[in-house]
């Protein structure tokens, strides 16, 4: 059973440029099942990963990424009636888990595999530092964009293949666990608690995450989406007043992008503090200096929800066109301003484009590089492309071709040739040329020199 490729076009190589990791080619995985038993105080996890899988390619041997933090105890096959295979060998060696079998998967078929691993799980090291599971002083947290899902479980860690999760994690009792997904139920088995959480939209292995802590769970209410936070009692005070907004925030993106993509949004608030804010699917991170209730990240906030539309649910076909995320992200924040404070949008985009006018102009938004994929000229850049966009087509027409494009790329991979797609359909139906947005486009995703300033937004609606 082939089941559709998520993105329009085939993988360039068999090297991610951007990650430095070989592709796991020849089958796609579908599922995920996380049996995890994890003790906060050494720090030590314990799994068992069955994945469901098909190939698209027969299958003397496979790869899947794992950290070697984590010692592999056993793997083992489960194939159809019709197909007669074991697991051979295996061997676990920079990060990859080589698997052989004593007879071909043919092409086609639909197959599982169960790995058993245990150990102290750690950041990998990465371009951009450490990522991954990362040990707090009281629990732990995960992040892992781009490539640390490897540094907790057995995985294709790439993110233009996406599949569904089913989380089963042992704590301590006391402990707070939040995942992706809708929380199943929990039950404790002794000194320790079982939680079950289900993700049905399908995830790239880089979203998927485990945050362990002394969480009390608050609800806020308002919004058609259930919204939890997961803080700190100490830390309650300041969060209720820094995520006051929160539900409003998600209806006013609503309105803008179209319905929020998942079963519910959490925020997780951990004891310790964090350089940055964090966003999985379902769900965002930030740390205790984040919610100190002087409404100082506002933006961030809504930076991070963001990304449930743009990054989340439309996720990315390879890392090469990281504004797609970042731009909308951040552009996401000037129309939160614009709903909230009545600002408009273009004022928040010229002061960032003055600001971007001072800084080197080196940097090629279309392909900018694995060290600038997370340079603020990509995000500010992005950003104001999104704003030349608009103010090119109009409110109306903006708004109409954007709910669109987050439809249809609704739980799948894009690239810029879909947005570049819903953006012409739109000018084609208004009567417009094209050449005025073909030289936009060229101008701000492959010219490295910074295009004029967008004009002024015609009359708000």
């Amino acid at each position: 059973m082939k089941r559709k490729s998520l993105r329009s076009t085939p993988i360039p190589g068999t090297r991610d440029n951007y990650t430095g990791i070989d592709f796991n080619l020849g089958f796609h995985i579908r599922h995920y099942q996380l049996e995890l038993d994890y003790k906060v105080g050494p720090n030590h996890l314990s799994g068992t990963a069955t994945l469901q899988l098909d190939n698209y390619l027969p299958l003397k041997t496979m790869t899947l990424d794992l950290s070697h933090a984590l010692r592999v105890r056993a793997v083992t096959v489960t194939t159809t009636a019709a197909v007669k295979s074991k697991v051979a060998r295996f061997r676990h060696t920079n990060d990859k888990l080589h698997i052989t079998f004593d007879t071909p998967i043919p092409v086609d078929e639909e197959f599982s595999l169960k790995i058993r691993y245990q150990g102290n799980p750690r950041p990998v090291r990465s371009t951009w530092g450490e990522i991954g599971w990362e040990e707090l002083s009281n629990g732990s947290l995960v992040a892992s964009q781009p490539c640390g899902a490897r540094s907790w479980f057995p995985c294709d860690d790439t993110p233009d293949e996406k599949a569904t999760y089913e989380f089963f994690i042992r704590a301590d009792a006391g402990y707070t666990v939040v995942a992706n997904g809708r929380l199943v139920g929990k039950h404790a088995v002794g000194s320790r608690v079982r939680w079950h959480y289900q993700a049905v939209a399908p995830m790239a292995s880089y979203l998927a995450a485990i945050h362990v802590g002394n969480f009390q769970r608050v609800s806020l209410s308002g919004a058609r989406v259930p919204i939890y936070g997961y803080v700190p009692r100490n830390l309650l005070p300041g969060f209720k007043a820094d995520f006051a907004d929160q539900a409003t925030m998600v209806q006013a993106f609503e309105d803008l992008f179209g319905p929020y993509p998942f079963d519910s949004y959490s925020v997780v608030i951990t004891e310790d503090e964090l350089e940055i804010p964090l966003e999985a699917q379902g769900l965002s991170s930030f740390g205790a200096n984040h919610a100190r209730g002087d409404k100082t990240w506002e933006r961030l906030i809504a930076h991070e929800l963001s990304h449930q539309w743009f990054g989340n649910s439309l996720g990315l076909a390879q890392w090469d066109d990281i504004w797609l995320n970042e731009g909308f992200a951040c552009y996401a924040e000037w129309l939160w301003f614009e709903h909230s404070q009545g600002k408009p949008a273009a004022v928040s985009a010229y002061e960032h484009y003055t600001q971007l006018a001072a800084k080197p102009q080196d940097l090629l938004l279309a392909n900018p590089g694995s060290k600038d994929m997370f340079d603020d000229r990509v995000y500010k850049r992005g950003a104001l492309l999104v704003h030349a966009i608009r103010t090119l087509l109009g409110d109306a027409a903006f708004f109409a071709m954007l709910h669109r494009y987050v439809a249809a790329g609704r739980y799948s991979v894009v690239e810029p040739l879909d947005l570049r797609r819903e953006i012409l359909t739109q000018i084609a139906a208004t009567g417009q040329s094209a050449a005025a947005f073909n030289r936009l486009w060229h101008r701000w995703l492959f010219e490295t020199a910074l295009p004029e300033f967008p004009a002024a937004l015609r009359q708000h609606r």
